[in-house]
């Protein structure tokens, strides 16, 4: 059988790609409107992505008008002007929302002294678990190890996707009235804690389709991880101080920008050490996050009272917030039946170009989850001809090359020459345009490549497929970079290392072959004194 030609066929109301807290939060949010819901999840749904090893934060904020805006104003300052306050308001309601009634459904959730629900210090495994668990309650056929390849089309709306079952090694087709894109960001397999499935795959299915990319220039996010470690749990460097080898400190790192702990990074080892956090936390601190302290015992060493040397991850749009530019408040893409939710969508709206890592990040997984799966379903019920319709593969890149196809694994050595490009600190996080513009000549010669030869079968097409989409995340990027000619939030020019108030707008990019980026019609909206100190 051949993905054309698919063993397994499924029909549902909405088709959710992805099995995070967003996805999750989809498919149930369309089982309850009443919908048959189908979800495909690349790895275990309630055990895969970078979810999966996060504690439980979410941005929570009291419904006190004053304490929202000033939140909203916080995000908005880091964020350098990019953000939109309607969008940010309708977060914290949702979330607020919707989280306060987990514990009714039977979820094992605590309050405060105030009332507010207790999801702050807690563990992803349990949380996911139960999201899988109450969507199976609900109905939702869960498929597990069984990557999206490509979208269908129909009577020009998504018709639903097709894909590939990793331990069957068969192919499958779910035929829907709508689909819901959660497929996470992409780290680039760069070893980030978790990101090994965030690759993309759904930006380059909805770009196929027209769907346009935004904020792609924030892509440059570099998590800390203790050398030799994959553990980017970063919450706690904010406790820490940073030094070189002969013990000085790099001051201004860190939360404020990243930027000196990088330059510092290409001319030694560096080290950190929690030194800062109160002696009376130390057990609260382990308890919240044992992963990382795991880690850190196995290397021997205590992070509170001993400095450890560090390293650098790429985290993409994971920790990044480009991503599928949204066109409504429902989460459409601007692609007739198609929807996006979670970290495969923009985040500037929410958090302009800084990190939306933890709270907003799981925050924006619930309430764009819930908006999309509503959103979907009423799609599907008012679509002619429903999931029955014809499906057409739109997938091209990495699936069906315009030339001869390559040998099987060709995607390693195309992979190596993406990851050349765009994993180094001194191309992108210290961008110039040089630099920006010899990468994306290298990145066009990869393209022009693997269109007319990539391909593979099996799990080898799943690879060539996924390789396929972090190339084009890549240029995304640096195209967008290159558009952006100015520093804000983590993009960092050094050529041009000042922000410039005529850029406080957002970058859209579109296009496979050919590239070609503007600024938004749709200006930010941040929230009411957002510059004031």
């Amino acid at each position: 059988m051949t993905l054309e030609a698919p063993e397994q066929r499924l029909q549902a109301d909405v088709l959710v790609i992805g099995g995070g807290p967003a996805g999750t939060w989809a498919a149930v949010t369309a089982a309850r409107e009443g919908a048959r819901v189908v979800l495909v999840d690349k790895g275990y749904c309630g055990a895969s992505g970078v979810a999966a090893t996060a504690g439980v934060g979410h941005w929570l904020v009291p419904p006190d008008g004053a304490l929202r805006e000033e939140a909203m104003r916080q995000r908005a300052r880091s964020g350098g002007g990019l953000t939109d306050r309607d969008w940010q308001a309708r977060v914290l309601h949702e979330t607020w929302e919707r989280l306060g009634e987990l514990a009714s459904l039977g979820y094992p959730q605590s309050q405060d002294g105030q009332g507010r629900p207790v999801l702050r210090i807690g563990q992803a495994p349990q949380y996911l678990k139960f999201m899988r668990d109450y969507a199976r309650r609900q109905g939702v056929r869960i498929l597990d190890h069984a990557p999206a390849l490509e979208l269908l089309t129909g009577g020009a709306e998504v018709r639903g996707a097709r894909g590939y079952r990793l331990q069957s090694g068969d192919f499958y087709e779910v035929r829907s009235g709508a689909v819901v894109l959660a497929s996470g960001g992409c780290t680039w397999k760069s070893k980030s804690l978790g990101g090994d499935v965030n690759t993309g795959d759904g930006h380059l299915m909805a770009a196929e389709l027209g769907a346009e990319l935004s904020g792609m220039e924030f892509s440059s996010f570099y998590g800390i991880v203790p050398k030799s470690t994959t553990m980017d749990k970063n919450g706690y460097y904010g406790f820490a101080t940073f030094t070189r080898e002969d013990g000085s400190v790099v001051e201004g790192a860190l939360f404020s920008s990243r930027l000196p702990l990088l330059q510092a990074s290409l001319q030694g080892p560096l080290y950190a050490q929690f030194d800062r956090a109160p002696r009376d936390k130390w057990q609260t601190m382990r308890a919240a996050m044992p992963n990382f302290f795991m880690v850190m015992d196995k290397l021997r060493c205590d992070p509170f009272t001993q400095r450890f040397a560090i390293d650098f991850v790429l985290e993409g749009t994971v920790r990044g917030t480009g991503g599928v530019r949204l066109v409504d408040e429902a989460c459409a893409t601007g692609v007739p039946g198609l929807y996006a939710a979670g970290d495969v969508a923009s985040r500037e709206i929410v958090v302009g170009g800084a990190t939306g890592a933890g709270a907003p990040n799981a925050a924006w997984a619930v309430a764009s989850g819930i908006w999309s799966g509503r959103a979907a379903t009423h799609h599907a019920r008012s679509s002619k001809g429903g999931a029955g319709a014809l499906g057409r593969g739109s997938g091209q890149l990495g699936l069906r090359p315009s030339g001869s196809g390559s040998e099987p694994q060709a995607w390693r050595e195309l992979l190596k020459a993406v990851q050349n490009e765009i994993l180094p600190i001194e191309k992108n996080a210290l961008r110039s345009r040089p630099g920006l513009e010899r990468s994306l000549i290298a990145l066009q010669t990869l393209y022009l490549d693997a269109r007319a030869h990539l391909h593979g079968s099996g799990r080898d097409l799943v690879r060539a497929r996924e390789t396929a989409s972090m190339l084009m995340m890549a240029r995304w990027a640096y195209e967008s970079a290159l558009a952006r000619n100015e520093s804000r939030g983590m993009h960092a020019r050094i050529d041009y290392p000042r922000t410039d108030p005529l850029q406080q707008h957002r970058i859209v990019c579109r296009g496979l072959e050919h590239i070609r980026t503007s600024v938004d019609s749709v200006r930010p909206r941040p929230a009411e004194g957002w510059l004031a100190a």
